[in-house]
């Protein structure tokens, strides 16, 4: 009579000593899923940018729709990939103050927390981008302007907006996504 081998053990000897890996670099199912969405909410602005003919700025959210000095203000963005991109690119936005006087706030950073960087979206997602706006208490202007836009850092060039006459943009490949009033 033969001793019985255990099924790992048996598995082990059918299979060789390959083991699988899951490929570096690669997002997971979860975090792809927290990336992206199957619809823009219905209470964003529209936009329709859409930068080199591989990513359109479908619409952006700001909450609160008004700021007020001291305080921070959510803001959402959503990308629908029209092509592969084959750079890293990061997603540059500046805050200006609609009037010039103060000095510009530079907030740029990976899409979607890092977890889903550009060379891994895939045509027909849509990805949702969020990050925070803050305005110092000692602040006062009437508004502020949101520019928005994609940028390779290794080449230092920004991904060209392809339909400048249908979106608001100041002819250097930045996006103007809202114009947020500043409470007095």
């Amino acid at each position: 009579m033969r001793p019985e081998l255990p099924t790992a053990l048996l598995s082990v000897l059918l299979l060789g000593t390959a083991c699988i890996v899951e490929a570096p670099g690669g997002a997971s199912p979860e975090q792809r899923r927290a990336a992206t969405v199957t619809q823009v909410p219905p209470l964003s602005v529209r936009n329709g940018a859409n930068l080199g003919g591989k990513v359109e700025l479908v619409a952006a959210t700001v909450q609160p729709g008004r700021l007020t000095p001291g305080e921070r203000a959510q803001v959402t963005v959503y990308f629908k990939v029209l092509d592969a991109l084959d750079a890293d690119y990061l997603i540059f936005v500046h805050v200006e103050d609609a009037g010039g006087r103060m000095e510009r706030m530079n907030l740029d950073h990976m899409p979607a927390g890092g977890m889903l960087p550009t060379s891994q979206w895939k045509p027909g997602e849509t990805v949702k981008d969020e990050f925070s706006i803050y305005l110092p208490a000692d602040a006062n202007p009437k508004a502020l302007n949101i520019w928005l836009g994609l940028w390779d850092p290794k080449t230092d060039a920004r991904l060209p907006l392809t339909n400048r006459d249908a979106v608001r943009n100041d002819g250097r490949d930045r996006i103007l996504i809202a114009q947020v009033p500043v409470a007095q």
